[in-house]
């Protein structure tokens, strides 16, 4: 672990190495109310350490405590918790810092809040067994209910408050997997969908409070530009505004509703000094790229020596991979709500780093962290958008409502065009790829250079998490391939731009899984070998993704002849401890071509949530098929060039193909899937594409690509 302090929020934060997986949790420790709310009315609320975006993440934990306790599921219900390190910091990141990201939520909570349900429901049974006279081991659990074969029975909530008086025990017994009733369970379904297709889940943009003022901000149009004057009077003049003010990232105005707000920011007239600003457009900085890749870069990771293994070889393949920006693009644009209600400063959010915003909002407020009570909200996507150190638009709505000595409450809500042009993107990143061939098409040597922006260095965790120049996020799915490949070498050049780079759904793996994934590929086509056969040839010594690719190619039928005008490729990756392989099925049309069936094999561990863990791939095949089709955030001489989404295209739901997923039975202890299915789509389309064409597409988005 890589412990760090937040420049002037006093916190301390840690962020996960590669491959870091759950720790056991520390000593039993009484879970109500830290873990569980338990009523007499027999309801039970799990206070979840993640954040909800949309990945289930508060059903998985609610599955893991209502499997100990006993619960009845239809009165399970979830909050964002916040507030105790201790109770909720990540266990993977070293329990230094709450948050939710790195698909470590399941990891993170699946030993202490089993561990949790198991305590509450030995407090329960102690308690009962007290009231009933009779002996604990004789009273059961299930379904909300205490029963005992005297015919004693009571709800769970009727010895709530009893239970929570009882002394913990000295330790607890976790139910074995023959007696799980719903974890693994595929027929177990979220406890928040029906409240969720009634409309009514709430999110910060649905926050609102008696006398709130609704504040619409103007960003600088260049990256690193700055405010050198406004005028404000048109804007003040547009009925329902009640406030302009300049904070540390543009110019705020606050008015009585929405349109009010945006009206008065239309009207402004603001001058900015760009003298410091990115000016260049992406086709100038991928060309300053592809110059650098020319050139020596830092040592990432060697085995043997790639130059002998080149200049020994018989056939040479070299390609150049182009990735461009993304954005985030989550349903929700950003958006905050504060309050300051006398010492108390109230923040509602899409809190993803709770402690640290906390830290934060008080440091702006001018306050201390205990005076800070956040609103942990249920978030419209989030992708790592909200886990931004400097706090983003927490810190932005925070400093406008100071700005005006905390009145009002403020909601500060972005447009679909401030959450495009406002930063935070997958960095535009570029792969040069040479790989050598001896006279049998074996490979006998690899050299991969990577050219891109860092997501870390610049930022307060770069002294602590990146090391020899080597920021892991750039490289991750390169440097610890498990494919035996000799005489390997790999390089990374770190770029510098005032545009503000973030991790995005699964992070380095976006990029490196297509690059790998491809060439690996081309390799196999090359030396007249089968796809398949060449991963197993290389996998040999690795019998977790090995198992996984044997999975992947009996389930989709690989050996089998596909109908006439069908072709397909695989790809097989591994990111935040999960396995994914995919086979992608394609047709060509007269313009182009449809990816019609997607066959997946997933091994994450136990499988908390079947039906979830299905329905995360189905969401990453889509999320990841979209990005490698047409997704690009282009600059033009610096400026943000799509501004929404009739530039900005996503994947559309006639474009979705049929996906299949098939978990692999699994002992081990869970790992990630909120991203893992991201990284694997593209190369599985791009191998199908040059099945289907003879065309490697090795500049993104494919619709580009397949044009070059």
């Amino acid at each position: 672990m890589i412990g760090a302090a937040v420049t002037g929020a006093g916190l301390s934060i840690g962020m996960p190495a590669p491959g870091v997986k759950a720790q056991a949790a520390a000593a039993l420790s009484n879970p109500f109310p830290t873990y569980i709310r338990l009523t007499p009315d027999n309801k039970v609320t799990v206070l979840a350490a993640h954040m909800d975006m949309g990945q289930g993440i508060y059903n998985g934990i609610a599955t893991l405590v209502a499997e100990e306790l006993g619960a009845d599921w239809s009165l399970v219900t979830v909050e964002g918790a916040w507030g105790d390190i201790k109770a909720y910091g990540n266990v993977t990141w070293g329990g230094a810092m709450q948050g939710t990201g790195g698909s470590s939520g399941i990891a993170s909570s699946w030993v202490r809040y089993r561990q949790a349900g198991a305590v509450a429901r030995t407090l329960l049974v102690s308690a009962a067994a007290k009231a009933w006279g009779v002996p604990a081991a004789e009273i059961k659990v299930e379904n909300g209910q205490l029963s005992h074969a005297s015919g004693k029975k009571a709800p769970l909530g009727a010895f709530a408050d009893a239970a929570a008086k009882e002394a913990l025990p000295a330790s607890v017994e976790l139910k074995s997997p023959d007696r799980w009733t719903l974890i693994g369970n595929a027929a177990h379904r979220r406890y928040d969908s029906a409240i969720k297709a009634k409309g009514q889940q709430d999110y910060t943009i649905d926050v609102q409070l008696p006398g709130q003022l609704v504040g619409m901000i103007l960003h600088p149009p260049l990256f690193g530009a700055t405010l050198k004057s406004v005028d404000a009077t048109a804007a003040k003049a547009v009925p329902g505004v009640t406030d302009v003010v300049t904070i540390t990232r543009g110019v705020v105005v606050l008015a009585k509703d929405t349109w009010s707000a945006m009206k008065g920011r239309e009207a402004l007239v603001v001058t900015w000094d760009e003298s410091k600003a990115e000016k260049r457009g992406s086709a100038q900085i991928m060309a300053d790229y592809r110059a650098l890749a020319a050139k020596p870069g830092t040592l990432v990771e060697e085995r043997g020596s790639a130059a002998t293994g080149l200049a020994g070889a018989v056939k040479t393949l070299e390609a150049t991979y182009e990735f461009p920006y993304l954005a985030h693009a989550a349903l929700e644009p950003l958006n905050a709500v504060v309050r300051k209600d006398g010492e108390v400063l109230e923040v509602w959010g899409g809190h993803q780093m709770p402690d640290l915003y906390q830290g934060l909002a008080a440091k702006i407020a001018g306050t201390t962290p205990d005076k800070v009570r956040l609103h942990v909200m249920k978030t419209g996507g989030g992708f790592g958008r909200r886990a931004v150190i400097d706090g983003d638009i927490i810190a932005e709505a925070v400093e406008t409502a100071k700005a005006i000595n905390f009145r009002a409450p403020v909601k500060l809500q972005w447009t679909r065009e401030n959450d495009m042009a406002g930063g935070r993107y997958r960095p535009l990143m570029l792969h040069q790829v040479k790989v050598g061939l001896d006279a049998k098409g074996a490979i006998t040597g690899w050299q991969h250079h990577i050219v891109g922006q860092s997501i870390l260095i610049g930022t307060p965790l770069e002294a602590f998490a990146v090391k020899n120049g080597v920021d892991a996020t750039s490289v991750e799915g390169v440097a610890q391939s498990p494919y035996a490949l000799p005489n390997f070498r790999v390089e990374v050049t770190n770029t510098q731009s005032p545009v503000p780079v973030l991790w995005w759904r699964s992070v380095g793996h976006t990029h490196t899984a297509y690059a790998m994934e491809t060439m690996i590929d081309e390799i196999a086509r090359t030396a007249g070998q089968d796809p398949v056969a060449l991963r197993r040839q290389l996998l040999k010594d690795h019998p977790r993704p090995l198992a996984v690719l044997n999975a992947l190619a009996e389930k989709a039928g690989w050996d089998k002849p596909l109908p006439a005008g069908r072709f397909r490729g695989i790809a097989l990756h591994e990111s935040f401890g999960t396995m994914v392989g995919m086979v992608a099925e394609i047709t060509l049309q007269k313009q182009g071509f449809k990816v019609e069936n997607v066959v997946a094999v997933v091994d994450c561990g136990v499988a908390v949530n079947p039906d979830q863990i299905a329905a995360q791939i189905e969401g990453g095949v889509g999320f990841g098929l979209g990005a490698i089709l047409r997704e690009e955030l282009p600059l033009e001489a610096g400026r943000v060039a799509v501004l929404n989404f009739d530039g900005y295209l996503p994947l559309r739901i006639d474009e979705m193909p049929k996906v299949e997923v098939h978990i692999m039975p699994s002992t081990a202890a869970p790992t990630g899937i909120g991203e893992p299915g991201v990284p694997v789509i593209g190369p599985a389309v791009a191998n199908a594409v040059a099945a289907a064409t003879g065309k490697r597409v090795r500049v993104l988005p494919m619709e580009k690509g397949l044009a070059v």
